[in-house]
């Protein structure tokens, strides 16, 4: 059994990465472990708000998320048929922010800028495809079970804690047996990248557009060169079928009529999921990110509410490393899981079932009322303030 006096991180997407940053920032030995055998390059989060950027921003990263992504000062919610809409101007956030925008920015380009940075840092160790499928613990540390590559050789690990942030299908949550509270949506959403420049065909877009139209809802989200669209299908069809050529064709022609063939670059089918387990912390294995809640995609909160677990948690875990008393570890989930249950998920929630609602007459209603907060500077910066997650950060501080 390899035994090293360090924190092993299970995950290498953008929490785990950000984790092991902070770790090595702080001179503290970390491996990291990842079944796949490279960072995924997979569409996932593209969206980051601004204490992100902010935070990202002291460690290098930021400049180089900026100069990949493209910046969003403004966000709406429209009419597709009638382009009525409402526009949320994100310059009202420049006196608490030194990046008062949203960036639509892929996260495996985040992850490739950690992982850049950390293979030079002797703090560091990567294992990618090492595949976690055994725990136990004791007071004195972790040890992890993992198969290696095709092989299906075995070796054991030990470190005085481990970060679990492997993803919603985390085995390490599944290892501890914990309930993943929570429901799935019913439909099937599609996220179809395509080169189609919606921006030269549909007038006054920002680079996040979350849109009603009469045969449903869509969003549409810029990033550099390409386009996302979130299309959303009857619960009744197969993930394999919404996602056919024939149906992400169609779905398009509909946002866009009198265009035969889209450029389609990736297509990715899944469920939404609204799921959070009730304690961050289990002896000395520590939750964070998807494998600790999922919630709908709408308002781009996921992977930013998990970077922000993971800057909260290695703060904590740097002081009990140095000597501090285990138990401020638990203060990491007094702070954020409330945070992400209250707000992230309830948010996220609420953002969905706005843009599912199919009855022209509550529609019009809904944007007459986001009108009136984005004509109103003070609602706007209220507004902002919460949906860009500053709001989250100030109640996680305030619990003691």
């Amino acid at each position: 059994m390899q035994t090293d006096d360090r924190i092993i991180i299970a995950g290498a997407g953008p929490v785990g990465l950000v984790a092991a940053m902070l770790l090595a920032e702080a001179k503290i030995p970390v491996t990291i472990v990842e079944a796949e055998d490279d960072i995924s390059d997979d569409l996932r989060a593209s969206t980051f708000h601004p204490p992100t950027l902010d935070m990202l921003d002291a460690y290098g990263v930021t400049g180089q998320l900026l100069a990949e992504g493209l910046t969003c000062p403004t966000w709406q919610i429209r009419m597709h048929e009638t382009g009525d809409k409402a526009v949320f101007d994100m310059s009202v956030l420049a006196d608490v922010t030194a990046h008062p925008y949203r960036l639509q920015c892929e996260q495996a380009k985040l992850c490739r800028i950690i992982r850049d940075k950390l293979v030079r840092d002797g703090n560091v160790d990567f294992r990618f495809g090492h595949r976690v499928t055994g725990l136990s613990q004791d007071s004195d540390g972790v040890t992890l079970k993992l198969m290696i590559g095709q092989n299906q050789d075995t070796v054991d690990m030990r470190a005085r804690y481990v970060i679990a942030a492997d993803g919603a299908g985390s085995k390490i949550r599944d290892l501890l047996q914990l309930e993943f509270d929570g429901k799935t949506y019913p439909e099937t959403t599609v996220l179809a990248s395509t080169s189609f420049p919606f921006h030269e065909h549909l007038e006054g877009l920002s680079n996040v557009n979350y849109c009603w139209s009469a045969s449903g809802n869509f969003s549409l989200l810029r990033l550099k060169g390409f386009w996302r669209c979130s299309l959303y299908y009857n619960p009744d069809l197969s993930m394999e079928d919404a996602a056919s050529d024939e149906r992400v064709q169609g779905q398009l022609r509909q946002i866009m009529p009198g265009h035969d063939r889209f450029d389609i670059i990736d297509r990715r089918p899944y469920r939404v999921h609204q799921r959070i387990i009730k304690e961050y912390v289990h002896g000395r294995v520590l939750m964070a990110g998807d494998s600790a809640h999922l919630n709908s995609p709408s308002g781009g909160m996921g992977m930013n509410g998990g970077v922000h677990d993971a800057f909260n948690l290695v703060e904590k875990l740097t002081t009990v490393w140095n000597g501090a008393k285990a138990d401020l570890l638990d203060q990491y989930t007094r702070q954020r899981q409330p945070v992400a249950y209250n707000q992230i998920l309830v948010q996220a929630d609420k953002n969905r079932k706005r843009m599912a609602e199919k009855d022209p007459a509550k529609r019009a209603e809904l944007l007459k009322d986001l009108q009136a907060i984005t004509s109103d500077r003070d609602r706007l910066y209220d507004h902002l303030y919460k949906s860009s997650m500053f709001a989250g950060l100030d109640a996680a501080k305030a619990i003691g």
